[in-house]
């Protein structure tokens, strides 16, 4: 799919475009990956692990600057759009900050790739979007949109714009696992847990790759790819992360869910089911993957109401597996 491909990752020093770009040069043969990120030192610790890779090319620049990011898509056939401002806390803190990356952002990403008609443009999401209940997942919502209706701007060119929508990243920066971990390395602290019945999507750096992947192979511009994911309470992942710890309960945070949601009732009316993922349907679009099933409308994929669980025994295995990396996180 990348053979002999130029990719741009933007935000691409973070959890995610550290994993792709890893992924994607021991999978496939691209001619070039482009790092486009904002954070100088980040960017200078990943070019540490390709200073033998001449495929790589690393950009400073902020998705906030149309210019620079125009510069950036040059000869590009293949965009990933992870760079945004993602913690809640701090989006409802400073607002303009979060709309000017998420939304302007995003703006600037579409508006550069169609004038230099790039081929596929798949925007990561998050659960946050779906009847959004805080800044952060309202821009995300924004931000979907604005990717999906991109479609209508197209004209006759080869541009493709998509949406991959999914949950809580184990172990990437700024999750609730790294921290617990953290705190684990002292049994004098206590971990804070929002509410005791608060749930969450779990998936991993490499089925978020993955899925990307599959998405970009199989999409016809404007889908909302969501990938089915087990579930977890955060009292499971407390006990398997740090069983030592006593437990503090802080309440929930300014902006945050009990439970997340991926798809809610209102998008149920254009969803369709496949084996291991979902696809909210433009509206604009009337055909869909000929494998896919209409599901029920009324339906809503939740973390609370989910039918996949993930066992402490699956997150302990994961987590042995991963400990090393979550110290430099």
């Amino acid at each position: 799919m990348f053979e002999n491909s130029t990719i741009l990752i933007t935000g691409g020093t973070g959890s995610f475009g550290r994993a792709f770009t890893s992924m994607t040069f021991s999978r496939y043969n691209p001619r070039k990956i482009i790092i486009f990120s904002r954070d100088e030192m980040k960017q200078w610790d990943m070019q540490q692990d390709y200073i033998n890779e001449d495929r790589i090319r690393f950009l400073l620049g902020d998705v906030r600057d149309k210019e620079r990011v125009d510069r950036a898509m040059k000869d590009v056939d293949y965009v990933i759009h992870a760079a945004a401002n993602k913690i809640v806390p701090l989006a409802e803190k400073d607002p303009f900050e979060c709309i000017k990356t998420n939304i302007d952002g995003a703006k600037n990403i579409i508006d550069a790739a169609i004038d230099n008609q790039v081929k596929r443009i798949v925007a990561l999401s998050t659960d946050k979007a779906s009847s959004p209940a805080n800044l952060y997942g309202a821009t995300k919502m924004v931000s979907d949109n604005l990717f999906i209706n991109a479609n209508r701007y197209v004209g006759k060119q080869d541009s493709l714009f998509s949406v991959v929508r999914y949950g809580n990243v184990m172990g990437s920066r700024g999750s609730i696992i790294p921290l617990f971990f953290k705190l684990s390395q002292n049994e004098k602290n206590c971990l804070p847990i929002t509410d005791t019945q608060m749930t969450r999507f779990m998936i991993t750096l490499e089925q978020g790759v993955e899925f990307v992947w599959q998405s970009i192979a199989s999409m016809n511009g404007g889908e909302v790819f969501i990938k089915k994911l087990p579930s977890m309470n955060i009292l499971e992942i407390a006990k398997v992360i740090a069983p030592n710890l006593k437990h503090k309960i802080i309440g929930i945070r300014p902006g945050e869910k009990i439970h997340e949601q991926m798809i809610s009732a209102e998008d149920s009316f254009s969803t369709y089911e496949e084996n291991d993922r979902y696809i909210i349907m433009p509206s604009f679009k009337k055909n869909f993957p000929i494998k896919a099933k209409k599901i029920e409308e009324g339906f809503s994929y939740a973390s609370n109401t989910n039918d996949q669980w993930m066992t402490k025994k699956e997150l302990s295995e994961w987590f042995d597996q991963n400990k090393s990396r979550l110290q430099y996180i």
